[in-house]
């Protein structure tokens, strides 16, 4: 589901930080009040998001800065570190 900016129709708000964002349905109306400060409130048109594709979250490069280690088998029950800092850089079975 796509996650949609609003901001208040005043433009500001000391309760709400002026800008709020909500997960809603294509299909769903846009909110006309905000739900933190019940002021009118628009929607507002953001750039799209894109995420990463699944290849590039699994790249050892992406593996080893969010904290994990990835090990490839190099041989029969041997195992090398490809990726990450923390654990020993070979595995024997």
């Amino acid at each position: 589901m796509p996650t949609y900016e609003y901001a208040p129709v005043s433009g500001s708000c000391k309760i709400c930080n002026g800008r709020f964002e909500r997960t809603q349905s294509i299909h769903d109306d846009a909110l006309t009040t905000c739900p933190i400060c019940n002021q009118p409130c628009k929607r507002l048109i953001s750039a799209v998001a894109v995420s990463k594709t699944a290849g590039d979250l699994l790249s050892n490069k992406h593996i080893g800065q969010a904290g994990f280690t990835k090990y490839q088998k190099a041989g029969d029950g041997v195992y090398e570190k490809v990726a990450g800092e923390q654990g020993p850089d070979i595995i024997k079975k």
